[in-house]
């Protein structure tokens, strides 16, 4: 717990919330670190099955601080500086991520599925945020927007990394080029939003628990698979990985768990 982001762990499922709600969550050098800080953490963190990431107030995350962009146009932060370190530092994640990108991939790189409970706004950075987790669920009247080209920039927080998966190369160039803000119900329709829900926290925290719910191995496993499924692996190369997380699952104490506790209809106890 910091004054940026606060973390619960109960029953399996860390929910996490960015609370700097006076400035709509927005991206700060303090939030970075926190965020960054709180996902690393959460990585090898033991008995978290899922985790869910919200912002508290007003709105998910209005993206940079207006403070960063007042010191750009100052000159007081030059053309090759960002949060306190060059764009193209040679110190980078083991994902290849400076420290921006990386405060945003963190959550994508979680071992465990996430959940992204999205209300009020997410702009610019606090679009991308919302892009790194395995779903998106959000309110009908949630804004989002590929903001940077408003303020003269291009989206450098793993936007292009994350976008190219859920929509349309020529809805990417659309949104990028123009800026335009959309709803929630149009972010399902091209892709960005997984549910529409009054409700999204709450939506999230209930499949959260019932992910954490399952075999924790299993879940693992098929997370690694979607995410080889994503890149340009191979045909063989998935088969073969499907295979091996198959057999590293099958007889284990918890595949076992899951075969006993369904036929005995009870709820499964799992091992982390």
């Amino acid at each position: 717990m910091n004054d940026r982001v606060k973390v619960e762990i109960t029953d399996g499922v860390a929910d996490v919330r960015m609370v700097r709600t006076d400035k709509m969550n927005a991206l700060d050098d303090a939030m970075f670190s926190a965020l960054i800080e709180t996902g690393e953490a959460l990585k090898t963190t033991k008995g978290v099955r899922a985790v869910v990431l919200s912002g508290e107030g007003r709105a998910f995350c209005a993206g940079l601080d207006m403070g960063s962009f007042a010191a750009m146009a100052s000159g007081e932060r030059n053309r090759g500086a960002a949060d306190g370190g060059t764009l193209l530092t040679p110190k980078r994640s083991a994902g290849g991520s400076n420290r921006a990108q990386h405060a945003v991939m963190v959550w994508r790189e979680q071992p465990v599925p996430v959940i992204a409970a999205v209300h009020g706004v997410a702009f610019g950075g606090g679009f991308q945020l919302a892009l790194a987790p395995d779903m998106r669920f959000v309110t009908p009247d949630t804004r989002m927007a590929v903001m940077e080209i408003k303020w003269g920039l291009v989206p450098d927080m793993g936007g292009m990394v994350l976008m190219r998966h859920l929509a349309r190369g020529d809805v990417i160039r659309e949104l990028t080029y123009s800026g335009r803000i959309f709803d929630g119900e149009e972010a399902q329709r091209l892709g960005f939003a997984t549910r529409v829900c009054a409700d999204p926290l709450a939506e999230a925290l209930a499949l959260a628990r019932e992910i954490a719910g399952k075999s924790p191995t299993a879940v693992r496993g098929a997370k690694r698979l979607i995410e080889l499924a994503e890149t340009p692996a191979s045909q063989h190369d998935i088969l073969l990985a499907e295979s091996a997380e198959q057999g590293a699952v099958i007889g284990t104490p918890n595949q076992k768990e899951a075969v006993m506790s369904n036929m005995e209809k009870r709820a499964a106890v799992y091992a982390d």
